[in-house]
């Protein structure tokens, strides 16, 4: 465990949640997903102001091997989208847990938090999958 995701939450779908002010949230993809995904070419994000429900598709990511659908780990009004990645989406590749963040939410069920994973069970549920 690292000391810039020790504070993180995270989906089985391999999204990150770091909790901001209030009830306000930033994701993002585990630096697992992005050296699963390969160098990442493009990202659709929701809009500002849409509804997502946690565990339903909010986006896309796209790289040279695959799409992959992007899960809203918590419910809520996206409030702030990365806007960087438009230009450069590459940057999820070199910075997943900093300047690669994707959204901000403003969680409309905060216990959702409550079901996503520490740091820790994250790490024993990605090696789970690799055995």
């Amino acid at each position: 465990m690292t000391n810039a995701t020790a504070s993180l939450r995270y989906s089985k779908e391999h999204e990150w949640v770091l909790q901001l002010e209030g009830n306000r949230v930033r994701i993002g993809i585990s630096d697992y997903a992005q050296k699963l995904l390969g160098d990442i070419v493009f990202v659709e994000n929701p809009q500002v102001d849409d509804e997502v429900t946690a565990e339903e598709s909010m986006g896309t990511i796209e790289s040279v091997k695959a799409v992959s659908e992007i899960f809203a780990p918590v419910s809520g009004t996206v409030v702030r989208i990365n806007e960087e990645l438009e230009d450069a989406p590459e940057t999820i590749n070199e910075f997943p847990f900093g300047k690669g963040w994707l959204l901000e939410i403003e969680m409309s069920s905060p216990e959702e938090l409550e079901a996503l994973l520490n740091e820790d069970e994250y790490q024993a549920f990605i090696n789970e999958g690799e055995e």
